[in-house]
């Protein structure tokens, strides 16, 4: 079936992450990225994207957050972990990693950032897939915005725009 076709269900993105990203630059890009992956996205049968957003209140830890990001996942949805210990992967690969999920029949991808301390070793080996920007680490905060550009740059290569350039 081809992209755009009327009877292909979209695969819904959620972008499950401890803590609250509150108004300020990252807020604005984040929402920016988004809108443009939801626009691009729905003639790719990608999308929409939601954002759900876990707090731990009693300071329980990786394996507090852990339970609150599982519950956050919706039956049944592949589960990507953004880790620093994850695949290194170009931009085209990336969007091709989300087509062949798309193409499968994938109805939910969950990209799951964990808290500062990163993600409990349980919910890490649970994971389908684990993707990392590098061998740096970044705040949890900008992973979001970054995770969210690159899910918009994904619907523009596989839909042949100018966004990306190689």
């Amino acid at each position: 079936m081809a992209a755009g076709d009327g009877d292909r269900r979209l695969m819904r993105v959620q972008i499950c992450a401890v803590g609250r990203l509150r108004k300020g630059p990252e807020r604005d890009l984040y929402d920016d990225y988004l809108t443009r992956f939801d626009r691009t996205g729905r003639a790719l049968a990608l999308g929409p994207a939601q954002l759900i957003e876990v707090e731990d209140k009693k300071g329980g830890g990786m394996s507090a957050e852990a339970a609150l990001l599982e519950r956050a996942v919706p039956d049944g949805a592949l589960i990507c972990t953004m880790d620093e210990r994850g695949k290194v992967m170009s931009s085209p690969d990336f969007a091709a990693l989300l087509a062949t999920w798309r193409d499968q029949g994938r109805q939910d991808v969950s990209c799951v950032i964990g808290g500062a301390d990163g993600i409990d070793p349980a919910l890490r080996d649970r994971a389908d897939a684990s993707l990392s920007f590098g061998k740096m680490v970044w705040p949890h905060m900008l992973v979001r915005v970054m995770l969210a550009e690159q899910l918009y740059r994904a619907t523009s290569i596989l839909s042949g725009g100018p966004y990306h350039r190689a």
